[in-house]
């Protein structure tokens, strides 16, 4: 097109429209109340928040009770947890009362809202500890917006700009003023931020379909009340220079520009950014290339393109590079894969920096739409110098989240995740980036069992074992030839300024050796300085030859080490501090307040930084706040944090990190833990910036926390483990992450960790850190099935707890070691076991460890037929758990409430029990205790003669079981057996 660079991609527009978290939920079609009552209700969030019935509009009450249902509408279908609703209501202002209240308002909702009665109403739902709302997007101004958001751009790209501008226009139409007007309070301001974002977006993708479309007069016109309401955003100033341009304004574009400098400088004091110099400057040369193009854009699509089945489909590829050259003879080859039908493994190789993953990402957007079940990109980091490659366990986890499966209920065993990813993808066509593998064996597992689906995987290794075993297409890339290379430079810094100096380009292109990564390096940094003659960026290159040895290859000399230095050295001392300090960072990616930590920098000063070096194309923000280097850069960083940094200030900065990630994990913890379990702690160093969670929403923002984190701080184990000096943060490190991985039952990571934790702990002679290590292990041993290596760990771990005198401490220790000679079946061992850990609970003072020292004793009462004194004593532990908050401590309780119930042949009391302990556990995604209950209720149920309540609750349970790849899957596979003989 006529404005190149200019375009919607480098805006924005089409990434994350979504609202909310969740996912989108379609109205249940076998319901037929909720279809009636859906298709009925219509709402409104993109001005006041408002809903009809047909053509009546619905009283939605107080503007508080508008709020409630705004939030519940931005979920999208996604359940809401009562303390969000009550943060995104009152913010920190909110009173006692708050959660009765919050209640009342949503009582009232369901009264306008279900024309047919509060009883039988799933439009807005009752879920766990919150609520749903279940609408079709179409029903909500904002999932209609979206939608016409989605089609735009697959309009754009298509290349049909006329549809493309019809979708924009009826997708602004829907906007009556700001988005939830009328509603208050921090969350409300930051959601009419977001959306308003958005909508400026839009407008700002119409404004260039406008002037794409030759309307670029009345484009002007328009675009001079955006430049008055949006001063400095750029983007439309930019827009309306182009347009004033192509109207033969050369002059008012000119003066467009000065008056942002000049605004931008009084207000902020910086220049203009990239975008609007380029076509400042390209206005001053009179660029043939702004102006309209000879023939008009195309009005209609390249090919018809079937509609997106929603935001449930995954759609990871990473954006199309936009000057993409060459490679025509690859991409032929490629494509030959897709063209058979059945499709098939592809294994694109060559040296580091060719291009690898652009090519990739180029071909399979090409054939993206032939692959409508999903498209999944995942970084195996094969060649990371900061830390090992992605294991083919957690590459599988990835994946099948990826799809649809839920995280804590995946299997243990890598070959039964194999298993389940090939389930998975049985059936459908998915496209699947396997990026920088380290070898076959980490691919192979990935690998579909059935045709349909096609695999693309890039590795700087050959992948012969894949090629030859897998029947793999090889497809190798060498560095680009010297036309594409200079074709290039040209697509990036422009045709005019290239054609001008052809001495230059051919020297850089020889300097860059070709290689398609230092050519976009090279040309960011001419990009920002256009000023500055080719010539001399080409002098700067030579005099900063040096080489990257590690990444020379033996069929194509190649050295980046100039094209990075370029960039390094122009940066600020502070931002080229920080860019070599995060070669020390193990992890995938990295938060802002572990590069902060990581430096010794205030948070704020380390946030402009980081700006600093996204602008350089010298670290990626992957994702919102998380920055990632490249490999090829996280190697320069690694040699010159090395060679500027002395070994005592990269021990301080990985000493930093590690103890940000120790008081960060300890206190998300703390959301997590139960009974007594807090451990000394190491104290905060000066530089260090931990996070912190509080609010009403800090149990689930601790949680989100940890999703994220844990990776890295499994990785943080490992780096602390390295260094024997790190002892006390290894043990831990470990410790603290402990209680997450054993909620999410990742028993096998808590094991691996907890191995390297007992070494180092061991050096230590620390007896308490063994404590606590072996207590942990002996957990996630007896759990995975080897009892007696459990039972060693588990009896060591309670001589040391006992011997500190502390009677909690040591209630706790007979408390665990009960636990594990139940699983031993030494029942009245056990029983003896809590009883003492209830006496010193109670000497302790400790009503968190009292509590569930009763239901310990109420339990193992039960399982010797003691049925009275096991509800006596159960019951009993109720209110000390609630007033501990300890809700997995009281699901435990319900579930031996209702297990005496039972034997007691009180089948209704039992039923309500394990109920209310299924609605507990489900509400801190406990998998096991949720399964195990669900048997018990099953055997309840048919002591009652529901043979098919029994049936459905066990083959809850088996659903578990197996995921968990736990052997009690067996058990209630036999007795559905049973059942059904």
């Amino acid at each position: 097109m006529g404005c190149r660079g200019a375009g919607p991609a480098r805006w924005g527009l089409f990434g994350n429209t979504r609202c909310g978290s969740g996912q989108r939920t379609e109205p249940d079609p076998s319901c037929p109340k909720e279809s009636e009552v859906t298709e009925q209700l219509r709402f409104s969030v993109l001005g006041p928040v408002r809903a009809w019935r047909g053509a009546d509009e619905v009283d939605l009450g107080s503007p508080q009770q508008r709020s409630v249902l705004a939030v519940l509408l931005l979920a999208e279908g996604a359940q809401v947890s009562l303390s969000e609703l009550i943060d995104a209501v009152w913010g920190t202002r909110a009173p006692a009362s708050a959660s009765g209240t919050l209640r009342t308002y949503v009582h009232r909702l369901r009264k306008v809202l279900d024309p047919f009665g509060e009883a039988v109403s799933s439009v807005l739902r009752s879920v766990g500890r919150g609520y749903q709302l279940t609408v079709s997007p179409d029903d909500v101004d904002l999932g209609r917006f979206q939608r016409l958001l989605e089609r735009a751009e697959s309009a754009h790209e298509a290349g049909n700009v006329k549809e493309a501008a019809e979708h924009l226009r009826e997708s602004l139409d829907l906007w009556q003023g700001s988005a939830l007007s009328g509603v208050e309070g921090d969350y409300a301001d930051a959601q009419r931020h977001r959306l308003g974002e958005q909508r400026l977006s839009a407008e700002a993708m119409l404004m260039w379909a406008e002037i794409e479309l030759g309307s670029h007069v009345q484009a002007a016109g328009a675009l001079v009340g955006l430049v008055r309401d949006h001063p400095l955003d750029e983007r439309f100033r930019e827009l309306l220079m182009l347009a004033l341009y192509r109207s033969g304004r050369q002059a008012a574009a000119l003066a467009t520009y000065r008056e942002a400098q000049l605004l931008l400088a009084d207000e902020l004091g910086v220049d203009p950014g990239p975008g609007l110099q380029a076509m400042h400057q390209r206005v001053l040369r009179a660029d043939g290339d702004l102006l309209a193009p000879a023939t008009p854009a195309r009005t209609e699509p390249v090919e018809a393109r079937e509609e997106g089945t929603g935001a449930a489909t995954p759609a990871q590829l990473p954006a199309r590079l936009p000057a993409f050259v060459g490679r025509d003879a690859e991409l032929s080859q490629a494509s030959g894969l897709v063209r058979n039908g059945d499709t098939g493994v592809s294994v694109v190789t060559g040296m580091a920096g060719v291009g690898k993953t652009a090519f990739a990402v180029h071909w399979a957007r090409q054939v993206a739409d032939d692959f409508p079940d999903g498209q999944i990109f995942l970084n195996l980091r094969g060649f990371d110098p900061g830390g090992p490659p992605v294991s083919s366990e957690r590459a599988l986890r990835t994946v099948l989240e990826a799809l649809g499966a839920n995280a804590g209920k995946l299997p243990q065993d890598v070959d039964a995740l194999a298993a389940l990813h090939r389930t998975r993808l049985a059936g459908k066509r998915v496209l699947l980036l396997l990026d920088n593998a380290r070898d076959a064996a980490q691919v192979r597992p990935l690998l579909p069992g059935a045709p349909g689906c096609l695999v693309i995987v890039t590795s700087r290794h050959q992948m012969a074992g894949l090629v030859a075993v897998d029947g793999a297409l090889p497809v190798h890339l060498d560095v680009l030839s010297e036309p594409e290379a200079r074709h290039f430079l040209a697509r990036r810094l422009g045709q005019s300024r290239t054609a001008a100096e052809p001495e230059a380009v051919t020297d850089i292109v020889a300097l860059c050796s070709r290689l398609p990564l230092a050519l976009a390096i090279t040309a960011a940094r001419a990009a920002t300085r256009t000023a500055m003659p080719l010539t001399t960026l080409a002098r700067e290159l030579h005099d900063s030859v040096g080489g990257l040895d590690a990444f020379r290859s033996g069929d194509a000399a190649a050295d980046v080490r100039a094209a990075f230095s370029c960039s390094y050295h122009a940066l600020s001392p502070g931002a080229a501090r920080l860019f070599r300090l995060l070669a020390l960072h193990p992890g995938p990616d990295t938060a802002l307040t572990a590069a902060a930590s990581l430096a010794g920098f205030p948070v704020p000063h380390t946030r402009h930084l980081l700006a600093d070096l996204i602008q350089a194309h010298l670290v990626e923000e992957r994702s919102p706040g998380r920055f990632a280097l490249h490999d090829l850069l996280r190697a320069y960083a690694s040699e010159l944090v090395d060679a500027t940094e002395t070994r005592e200030e990269r021990d301080a900065a990985r000493l930093r990190l590690l103890n940000h990630c120790l008081h960060s994990a300890d206190n998300a913890r703390q959301f997590f833990r139960s009974g007594r379990d807090d451990i000394d702690l190491l104290p905060v160093l000066p530089g260090v910036h931990v996070e912190e969670f509080g609010g009403a929403g800090g149990a689930e923002a601790a949680k989100r926390w940890f999703d994220v984190e844990h990776a890295t701080l499994v990785e943080c184990i490992g780096l602390a483990s390295a260094d024997p000096r790190h002892d006390a943060y290894t043990w831990r490190l470990a410790w603290v992450t402990k209680q997450y991985l054993d909620r999410q039952s990742r028993w096998s990571e808590v094991e691996r960790t907890h191995r390297v934790a007992l070494t180092a702990v061991l050096r230590l002679g620390d007896p308490i850190g063994e404590a606590c290590i072996r207590r942990g292990l002996a957990r996630a041993t007896a759990t995975l099935g080897r009892v007696e290596e459990a039972q060693a760990h588990m009896a060591r771990s309670a001589e040391l707890f006992i011997a500190t005198g502390d009677p909690a401490i040591s209630g706790e220790a007979h408390r665990q070691a009960g636990w594990l000679a139940e699983r031993l079946g030494d029942i009245p061992g056990a029983l003896g076991h809590a009883e003492r850990a209830l006496e010193l609970s109670r000497e302790g003072g400790d009503a968190a460890t009292t509590a569930r020292s009763l239901n310990a004793v109420g339990w193992y009462h039960a399982l010797l037929g003691q049925y009275e004194q096991a509800l006596v004593h159960c019951r009993q532990a109720l209110p000390l758990h609630r007033a501990a908050s300890d809700v997995c401590g009281s699901a435990d309780t319900h579930d031996s409430i209702g297990y005496a119930h039972h034997q007691l042949g009180q089948y209704e009391q039992a039923v309500d029990a394990y109920r209310e302990a299924i609605a507990r556990y489900r509400s801190i995604d406990v998998l096991y205790g949720s399964a195990d209950t669900l048997g018990r209720l099953g055997d309840t149920y048919r002591s009652m003669g529901r043979s098919g309540d029994a049936r459905a609750a066990w083959n809850e349970a088996l659903d578990v079981f197996d995921t968990l790849g736990h052997r009690r899957a067996e058990e209630i596979r036999t007795r559905i057996g049973q059942a059904d003989g």
